[in-house]
């Protein structure tokens, strides 16, 4: 199973990235494959409409797409999935990659919300993409405990 998370924006330091770190080295403990790729995020405002802004920003998560695997797109318009049906689907997701899109403060654009070949709203709440990042991680690494029989997720 390898799992890659591809965010739209800066790392940032402090306890979201901490986290994330964290649930990451705990995923390759666990034997699974990991890798963060950070995207640069383009300025809201200016000369680009927000579409263009989501527009410019898929076309660059695009270009980190190996084309192998699973695309899961995080949206708040996705899909609700209990920690249990979402390690059912990091089975089918993961082998032989997952990759999952975090976007920009202005969210994913529809192109590459129509690629993806699923959609997972980890919340309706609006995150910022570091604490979504920290997150999804720690929902990742529930997912492959229930899998693996590790005693984590209660």
């Amino acid at each position: 199973m390898q799992l890659r998370l591809l965010v739209v924006g800066k790392p940032a330091r402090g306890p979201e990235a901490e986290l994330l770190d964290r649930y990451a080295r705990r995923i390759e403990a666990l034997g699974v494959g990991w890798r963060l790729a950070r995207i640069a995020a383009e300025r809201p405002g200016g000369r680009f409409d927000d579409d263009h802004v989501r527009e410019r920003e898929a076309h660059r998560l695009a270009e980190r797409l190996d084309g192998r695997g699973t695309l899961v797109a995080l949206d708040a318009r996705g899909e609700s999935l209990t920690s249990e049906r979402l390690a059912r689907r990091l089975e089918r997701w993961g082998t032989p990659c997952g990759t999952f899109a975090i976007g920009g403060p202005l969210g994913l654009h529809a192109s590459l919300l129509d690629r993806a070949d699923a959609r997972w709203s980890l919340s309706r709440l609006t995150l910022p993409h570091e604490l979504a990042a920290a997150v999804l991680a720690e929902q990742l690494y529930r997912a492959v405990t229930i899998l693996r029989g590790v005693p984590y997720h209660k």
